[in-house]
């Protein structure tokens, strides 16, 4: 993304970048989606390798309806960490939503088999749902 290290020129360290995110998840949790996106995005620019920031921001646009900036940072995070459940699934979601039927069902169906049963029913739900 960017060459600048944005940490080392605002002079920020591991612990101010911690507690950032921390307000950031704390938003989240009381549903202040807009103030937590602001948050997340911003730590996305500072700690560009940051996979947490990437699936935390894909979730908070999945959230708000925004499904093309859900999957772009979704794509991002599964680019660094392939077999996440968590970021499949949230895939497999924005999948449906902007109408790729068949590859959320493929994708479901793989992830329907996963060990993780919270996981595995998420996915076999979401091919219920979409039968």
């Amino acid at each position: 993304m960017s060459d600048i290290n944005w940490v080392s020129v605002l002079g920020l360290k591991n612990e101010s970048i911690e507690d950032l995110r921390f307000v950031g998840y704390s938003y989240l949790r009381q549903g202040q989606f807009e103030i937590a996106i602001k948050i997340f995005n911003a730590l996305v620019i500072l700690t560009e390798d940051n996979v947490y920031d990437l699936q935390t921001l894909g979730a908070l646009y999945l959230q708000t309806g925004n499904n093309l900036l859900a999957l772009d940072y979704l794509e991002q995070a599964l680019r660094k960490q392939p077999n996440d459940p968590k970021t499949l699934l949230n895939r497999i979601k924005v999948l449906f939503s902007l109408g790729y039927r068949r590859q959320a069902m493929a994708q479901a169906a793989k992830l329907a088999q996963y060990p993780d049963h919270k996981i595995a029913d998420q996915a076999s739900a979401l091919l219920l749902s979409h039968r």
